[in-house]
């Protein structure tokens, strides 16, 4: 964002959207370093966006779920899969095309008025 925001200052502002996680927004037992860190991505993206708001700058967050990635290949078998799905509302597992829309839309300079926001991108999840 250092080198991003210097260069939009520069040209009259711009859009950021930094990725985050639900981890980011929600906790999980037995992840609080990984949280952690997502919690810091949210809370840089809503001061970021305070700071650099008055400079045109627009500044969002994507919260994914959980979504069909190497990283969730890793960190997810079948019987786990099986019971993310089961708790997610939607009953299945994101796609990346899913939060590259995402992105998109809050990149979209039609989408002028939207900052400081952390989407969750996560099938209902976490409006449980």
């Amino acid at each position: 964002m250092k080198a991003e925001i210097a260069a939009m200052l520069k040209t009259g502002g711009g859009a950021i959207v930094n990725n985050a996680s639900i981890a980011g927004v929600i906790g999980f037992n037995g992840m609080s370093v990984y949280s952690a860190s997502k919690h810091a991505v949210v809370g840089l993206t809503r001061n970021a966006a305070l700071e650099y708001a008055q400079q045109g700058i627009r500044v969002n967050a994507v919260a994914p779920g959980q979504i069909e990635t190497e990283m969730y290949d890793r960190f997810a078998n079948e019987e786990v899969r099986e019971q993310i799905n089961m708790m997610v509302p939607m009953g299945r597992t994101g796609q990346p095309e899913e939060i590259a829309s995402a992105v998109k839309w809050l990149a979209a300079p039609d989408n002028s008025y939207t900052t400081g926001q952390g989407i969750a991108v996560d099938g209902g999840f976490t409006s449980q």
